[in-house]
């Protein structure tokens, strides 16, 4: 009997020896799984994330001009104008009238020449000065105005004595020339219909055109007067510009002057770093 009980002792250890081993060897098996998992899909290195606004280093060496203010203002395209181009009309018209239809010596002939010719030239050099001085523009422009009113008396005067009509709203071409004048197609053929047109017809049109023209100018005058109310004059302007350049030089140098007091600080606290806080030299509380 003891002897089937060691045979059956030692089959029993057996039996354990073999889990065990049969055991480790799972393990093994498992964690070279583990292994080889781990190496087909490894884990990705952490990224650092950049911050979202970072602030651009300052730059010292480029500092910002300042933009001066233009106090001379862009003139001198009167014949742009509307007002310009009729009263260029006016003039040829005049020129034209004069020849033809005035005894040569006349005063008259002169008087009107000039005075059609003022009217044109007036409104070209108060456009053109304009750009230095506001009140010889307003002078100019109303000299322009003056002279083709002068023009207009003298071509009522021509029909009054000559017992020729005016022609007015209840005339029957009065509709008629006054689309004319106004239209753009007499700028284009004007030249070669008043070689058709009767002293009557001529000094009614020039004399619509003379009203168009005045009109023009009255508004323009209240241009030029809110502008100048709005924007000052030349040396007002000037004076602006001046003072705003300054400003911005000012600005500059104070800008240029933080930039460096900041490098200088900065400097100085590399070169005397605080010391960290210790029991023999406490860090002062507020």
């Amino acid at each position: 009997m003891n002897q089937d009980n060691q045979q059956g002792q030692s089959n029993l250890n057996n039996q354990r020896g073999q889990n065990n081993l049969s055991s480790q060897n799972n393990q093994s098996s498992q964690n070279g799984r583990n292994n080889q998992n781990s190496q087909s899909n490894p884990t990705p290195p952490t990224i650092p994330t950049p911050p979202n606004n970072p602030t651009p280093p300052n730059n010292p060496a480029s500092p910002q001009k300042p933009n001066p203010i233009t106090f001379l203002p862009q003139h001198g395209h009167y014949r742009n104008l509307r007002v310009y181009q009729v009263t260029e009309i006016i003039y040829d018209i005049t020129y034209h009238f004069t020849q033809h239809y005035l005894v040569k010596g006349d005063r008259t002939v002169d008087q009107m020449v000039q005075a059609a010719r003022s009217g044109k030239q007036n409104i070209s050099e108060g456009n053109r000065a304009a750009a230095t001085s506001s009140e010889t523009e307003i002078k100019l422009t109303n000299v322009a105005k003056a002279s083709l009113e002068e023009l207009l008396n003298d071509y009522e005067d021509y029909l009054r004595v000559r017992d020729l009509p005016q022609w007015n709203a209840q005339h029957p071409c009065y509709e008629k020339m006054r689309q004319y004048a106004r239209s753009e197609r007499i700028k284009k053929d004007y030249t070669l219909t008043i070689h058709r047109m009767t002293d009557e017809e001529l000094a009614n049109l020039c004399i619509t055109l003379i009203h168009q023209a005045t009109y023009m100018l009255r508004k323009l005058l209240e241009t030029m007067q809110n502008r100048f109310v709005t924007e000052g004059g030349i040396k007002e302007r000037m004076y602006q510009s001046r003072v705003a350049y300054r400003n911005g030089q000012n600005g500059q140098n104070n800008r240029s002057g933080q930039n460096n007091q900041s490098g200088q600080n900065n400097q100085s606290g590399q070169n005397n770093p605080t010391p960290p806080p210790s029991p023999t030299n406490p860090t002062p509380s507020d």
